[in-house]
């Protein structure tokens, strides 16, 4: 007979109450009435705590006592009574400073009330301090306006247009170009090389020379622009010479270097050498004469400064010589005499003999000196 296999029994069913008597309504009425005033207690002292608090809704505390599933007061979720520690960035007015600006309503931190902002837009740097118009306001200098910055009221387009006119008006170009008449022709201007009526309004206003553009690159010799560093050194003209606007007339041009450097000086060369050959050397023979002159007086200097150091270590060196002798135990002496004696010292050569590259060398007998000797 075939052995059957064991299985595990189903499990039996329990009944969530202990075997007893049931409830009898009595029972029943008082677990109602005692489960209805838990409720209304619960209820009480949570309204109590959404009126002291005012926003339990901010509050992770308040809402973690909450069971799950159950619904917050609306007086726990109400926000008409904020804390003043809440820092809020809505506006509370949105309908103030012509709509929603969250900004408006922030106030700085305690650590930062004293901080105070400055528009620096508003600012005049006075080489002193940059200063505004209300710490200074009987200070005119501080309302002058910048002439080099926008102003405030103009756009960006009229700026523009404001900076192109006023560069015409300094070229004279443009709208800005001198009228030329037709009735009075003895009254204009014409070209001083070709007669032409198109000339440089500027250089005529500056230079006072009548001249157009073309013959500018015609005759470059006599119409380039020089620098300052030039007319000063081809020249040999001074700063206050060349500094005097009615002595010589200069063009102002932005440095190309660096812009923050000043701006070159730029001569008309005729002018500069009318004023250099006819006026203060007389010719451009006597100019070479000065210049000559003035470069033999440097190398003069220079070679003076040059003696005068060498001989400065020339004193040095014997100064030193005589102390290392000193401390040798010698008695010491002055520069040439006899190493034994008190006289001086004289050579005493012996034969000539050549070395390895075929120069002749002589010795001293006594002191041991050697010299070269060379035939020609």
């Amino acid at each position: 007979m075939a052995s059957e296999r064991p299985s595990t029994p189903p499990p039996q069913p329990t009944s969530i109450h202990p075997p007893g008597s049931p409830f009898t309504p009595e029972q029943v009425k008082r677990i109602e009435i005692n489960r209805l005033k838990a409720k209304a207690l619960r209820d009480q002292r949570e309204a109590e705590v959404g009126r002291q608090s005012g926003a339990t809704s901010l509050n992770r505390s308040d809402s973690s006592n909450l069971a799950a599933g159950q619904k917050r007061a609306n007086s726990a979720i109400s926000t008409s009574n904020v804390p003043a520690t809440l820092r809020d960035g809505r506006s509370k007015d949105p309908a103030k400073n012509g709509g929603f600006r969250p900004l408006d309503d922030i106030q700085p931190a305690r650590n930062f009330t004293k901080y105070v902002e400055y528009d620096f837009s508003k600012m005049t740097d006075t080489k002193g301090g940059f200063l505004t118009a209300e710490d200074d306001p009987h200070n005119k200098a501080l309302y002058a306006p910048n002439a080099e910055e926008k102003p405030a009221h103009m756009t960006l387009k009229e700026w523009e247009r404001h900076q192109l006119l006023r560069s015409l008006r300094d070229r004279k170009e443009g709208p800005f170009e001198p009228g030329l008449s037709v009735m009075k022709k003895e009254e204009n201007k014409v070209c001083r090389e070709c007669q032409s009526l198109e000339i440089d309004w500027k250089w005529e206003d500056i230079f006072k020379c009548a001249i157009c553009n073309p013959c500018k690159d015609k005759f470059p010799d006599k119409y380039s622009l020089l620098t300052k560093t030039e007319a000063r050194e081809d020249y040999l003209l001074t700063d206050p010479e060349l500094k005097d606007e009615e002595l010589l007339p200069h063009l102002e041009r932005p440095n190309p270097h660096k812009a923050t450097f000043h701006n070159m000086m730029l001569f008309l060369r005729y002018q500069v050498e009318e004023y250099a050959f006819g006026k203060k050397w007389g010719s451009a023979e006597a100019l070479d004469e000065e210049f000559a002159r003035r470069e033999k007086d440097k190398k003069r200097r220079k070679e003076d400064k040059f003696k005068s150091k060498l001989q400065e270590l020339k004193k040095k060196t014997r100064v030193d010589a005589y102390r290392r002798g000193k401390q040798a135990g010698g008695g010491g002496g002055g520069f040439g005499d006899e190493i034994g004696g008190g006289g001086k010292h004289t050579h005493t050569w012996g034969r000539a003999v050549e070395n390895d590259e075929g120069i002749g060398i002589k010795t001293c007998v006594d002191c041991g000196m050697d010299v070269e000797e060379l035939d020609f």
